[in-house]
């Protein structure tokens, strides 16, 4: 074993202080890998390069993740039903971009999810993503009807791929909206792989489908060359 990490339990690692993460092929079936360590901006970034991503609750400690199938989304492959194509063409929401990130963020945060009893979106998450935003990392999209948010999307960039975190709606399709308009965005900057990380019907009818970890790490592998 390795000085940079410590066993957990078989075969979850904690994490120490050292900057680093256990090879992602040592994750539990469920995708859990680690457990610990910190949300800095330095292990943030390290974490989505290798795949890894952190996804916890209010009561428990930071748990990190690389969940295997992975659901991606090529950008080439995006899919957009009729009818959303009608409102994007109407215009009925104006897209920006990186300008209201903390609005976004908590709007995810406080989204009434399905079936879901809290968020997995805590205060050190957000304190945590903002820092990331300002460090240049991580991106939102809005969506306005006028000059009120109407919902939006955030997630990271590193290098040519796009890993999205979460998304809120307040009016009918304006997170459908700026999903869109942001894959667009997205291929125009050259990004070959947007990760949705677990699987959702939701993600599913735009064009995300599963594929290996193993898969997943050789074209991210691929998409960071450029760093």
């Amino acid at each position: 074993m390795t000085t940079t990490l410590e066993r957990f339990c078989m075969p979850i690692y904690r994490l120490t202080r050292k900057l680093a993460f256990p090879n992602p092929s040592h994750a539990e079936d469920d995708g859990l890998l680690a457990v610990g360590g910190d949300l800095s901006v330095e292990r943030l970034v390290l974490a989505y390069s290798q795949g890894i991503f952190p996804w916890y609750s209010e009561d428990q400690p930071i748990l990190w993740w690389s969940p295997d199938p992975r659901l991606v989304l090529f950008p080439e492959e995006l899919r957009v039903s009729k009818t959303l194509r009608q409102t994007l063409r109407k215009g009925v929401y104006r897209v920006t971009y990186n300008q209201a990130f903390d609005a976004v963020i908590r709007g995810c945060a406080n989204a009434k999810r399905k079936g879901d009893a809290g968020t997995w979106i805590t205060d050190e998450m957000i304190d945590a993503y903002i820092r990331l935003h300002q460090s240049g990392w991580a991106h939102s999209v809005e969506a306005w009807d006028g000059d009120e948010l109407a919902g939006g999307l955030y997630g990271v960039m590193i290098g040519r791929a796009f890993f999205g975190e979460s998304m809120f709606a307040i009016k009918t399709d304006a997170s459908k909206v700026a999903f869109v308009e942001c894959v667009g965005n997205l291929v125009k900057k050259g990004i070959e792989l947007i990760d949705c990380q677990v699987s959702t019907e939701h993600l599913k009818r735009f064009g995300a489908k599963e594929i290996p970890r193993d898969e997943f790490a050789k074209r991210l592998h691929q998409a960071l060359k450029t760093l």
